[in-house]
């Protein structure tokens, strides 16, 4: 399963800005699919996710700015971003689990693609 984003790029703060991400391949069933993000020097942390039946999860410093939403038919998730300020700055990464039976699914990752905020 490969999994390509779109979208990144340069934002001023307060704007917004949408990221992509489609998922294509060996694809059995996508389940649970969600946005990442890594600022220079910390860890990966998860910003949201979206399940199959369309149950959301937010991190807390995005709730209320960010959606996340996805079209299952097409396996594409996206993240609708606004009032983006210089601390949403990261690569953001689309991740996805591809279920191929009752016991087994794995999880996958895009490339990851940097949004920049300016101040």
């Amino acid at each position: 399963v490969q999994l390509v984003e779109s979208g990144g790029g340069l934002v001023r703060a307060r704007g917004p800005l949408k990221l992509s991400c489609a998922a294509s391949g060996s694809i059995f069933r996508i389940n649970d699919m969600g946005w990442y993000r890594q600022a220079p020097g910390k860890q990966r942390e998860l910003v949201a996710q979206i399940t199959s039946g369309g149950s959301t999860n937010y991190a807390d410093p995005v709730q209320g700015r960010f959606t996340i939403y996805r079209d299952n038919g097409k396996n594409t998730v996206d993240l609708q971003m606004i009032s983006l300020n210089p601390v949403d700055a990261a690569v953001y990464y689309c991740s996805a689990f591809n279920r191929v039976n009752r016991n087994y699914e794995f999880e996958y990752w895009g490339q990851g693609t940097q949004v920049t905020v300016s101040s």
